[in-house]
């Protein structure tokens, strides 16, 4: 029966409400699972390698997650660095091209590279289960809600989605987070992953790698919840406003023009939206036995923002060559990459919209 439990929790919900609801209709309805059609789903066409939502492509979407994030949280790892030290010393590191300087001068140019290997381990991890649970969930909760109300709600969907896939990818990525923050912002505690985690643990148990998980949540959920949101539907929009030919009619290339493009557009909201968390999980894995609340309350409104100015540039690009990568992978697999959303037969018939 519409409108669904789900649908009547989500009217809170401030992101694209429809501006109607669904009655029930009086004629009797007959559903089978091949009737059934999922949100942004589409039948295994000609050249696909499988079916879409089969495990096979729920797999390869993994590794594009972890092909995506590993690679280019690794490729920005000297920006990343600088962008630490500015959050947890920005007396000494004032400004980008400062910190860059202040550290060549001190650790030379391999001092640039510190951090790499929990950074490419962690964001594989994080990336795997960020693009792979994120399409299982967005399928899970598109069935329950139903063909009508997920394109209703459908950015309600990308959003709970995305909020469900990062609280698992932060807890994968927790560990090599906090190793990682502690090689680039305290010089001289470690210099190499195979020494930092074992010191790590001996001084704080296990409790030295998770500390920093819930201000990872605060951080990253709405980070992604953005990032997938903001994309899906920048994506939307683009193929309706400014692309000037429907997007079947595209070629390959010009498809993956404007992933970079939604993904770059995503990235500049993610950063802001996710700033404040990001410098506190910086200090919280420096400094011993503080709390995110301490934390909070020594940075200030003021300080809580410090290094946003690199973090817009690291987190754009990061978002632009993730989405790329990724959609990119699909591509090379020959992976279902169905269009976006159309509002679906029965519900225009609903609305009058179609004779």
């Amino acid at each position: 029966m519409y409108p669904s439990t789900l649908t009547q929790l989500a009217r809170a919900n401030p992101f694209s409400a429809p501006l109607f609801t669904l009655q029930r209709a009086d004629e009797p309805q007959t559903h089978s699972p091949v009737q059934k059609r999922r949100l942004a789903a589409a039948a295994v066409a000609e050249g696909d390698s499988c079916e879409f939502g089969s495990q096979k492509y729920l797999m390869l979407c993994g590794f594009g997650g972890i092909l995506s994030c590993g690679t280019t949280h690794t490729a920005v790892v000297p920006l990343d660095l600088v962008k630490c030290r500015m959050q947890v010393d920005p007396a000494k590191y004032k400004s980008i091209f400062n910190g860059f300087s202040v550290t060549i001068r001190e650790d030379g140019m391999r001092g640039l590279a510190k951090g790499w290997a929990p950074t490419f381990i962690g964001y594989s991890m994080q990336g795997l289960c960020k693009f792979g649970f994120y399409e299982v969930f967005k399928i899970l909760y598109g069935d329950l809600l139903g063909e009508e109300n997920a394109y209703l709600w459908r950015t309600s969907l990308y959003l709970a989605a995305s909020a469900s896939a990062e609280f698992f990818a932060d807890i994968a990525l927790a560990p090599m987070e906090a190793c990682k923050v502690r090689i680039q912002t305290q010089p001289g505690y470690a210099n190499t992953l195979r020494e930092c985690a074992p010191k790590m643990y001996a001084e704080e148990g296990l409790w030295a790698f998770y500390k920093g998980v819930v201000p990872l949540w605060m951080r990253q959920i709405p980070y992604t919840m953005m990032k997938f949101a903001c994309f899906e539907r920048t994506v939307e929009l683009l193929y309706k406003y400014v692309v000037p030919k429907p997007r079947s009619e595209c070629s390959k290339p010009e498809q993956l023009v404007v992933t970079f493009v939604a993904g770059y557009i995503a990235g500049v909201f993610c950063a802001i939206v996710s700033h404040p968390a990001d410098s506190v999980v910086s200090v919280l894995n420096k400094e011993k036995g503080s709390t995110a609340t301490q934390v909070l309350k020594k940075l200030g409104p003021k300080g809580v923002w410090k290094g946003l100015v690199a973090r817009i540039i690291m987190i754009g690009t990061l978002t632009a060559l993730q989405w790329f990568i990724y959609d990119s992978v699909k591509v090379y697999f020959r992976l279902p990459r169905p269009p976006p959303p159309e509002m679906p037969e029965s519900l225009k018939k609903k609305l009058g919209l179609t004779e």
